[in-house]
């Protein structure tokens, strides 16, 4: 049995493992920090805009058939952490999402992708805003390519549930981490 106390607090350490894909961003290189346009003016942060970050990919195994977008701060003082930005049955059409895509209206998404409520109960992206005394947060962007073309769900499902219902479809996984905080 592996000690699962022993992940380095990644969010994906107790599901099934599966090949990578090769995801880019001209917005945020991985291992960097967020710039201002990230951080969240919802939340309240000076310069912060809530814009997502612009994201590429490719690579990904050819029995895909959509993919999961999502931003993941496992360092949020919560206890299970804080979802951003959560898209669903995003065509295998698309392999580019630009810059914003996540704003309020989701007028950039592509036909047929689903923006899920994040843990603010916003279906849109929100952006980074470590409280704080928190110290450095990290944000697990992550694509998830799945077998199937939809996960039949209500628009209004929340990111574990949309997570339970993707995991036996998903057969790669791209992440770049960005930070934030202190």
């Amino acid at each position: 049995m592996t000690d699962q106390t022993q992940t380095n607090n990644d969010p994906y350490y107790a599901l099934p493992e599966v090949p990578g894909f090769e995801l880019r961003s001209s917005t945020v290189a991985d291992r960097t920090p967020f710039a201002p346009a990230q951080y969240s003016g919802v939340f309240g942060v000076p310069d912060g805009q809530d814009i997502s970050p612009e994201l590429t990919w490719s690579g990904f195994p050819d029995e895909t058939r959509s993919f999961i977008v999502t931003v993941f701060d496992p360092d949020a003082p919560t206890g299970s952490g804080f979802w951003h930005w959560v898209v669903g049955n995003t065509p295998v059409s698309t392999t580019h999402l630009v810059e914003n895509a996540g704003s309020e209206t989701q007028e950039l998404l592509p036909a047929g992708a689903v923006a899920f409520p994040n843990d603010a109960g916003l279906a849109r992206y929100i952006g980074a805003a470590p409280p704080a005394g928190s110290g450095v947060h990290r944000y697990y962007i992550t694509v998830s390519a799945l077998d199937v073309a939809r996960l039949e769900l209500d628009a209004g499902a929340s990111p574990a549930f949309l997570g339970f219902n993707a995991g036996p479809h998903t057969i790669a996984r791209a992440t770049l981490v960005a930070y934030a905080g202190e």
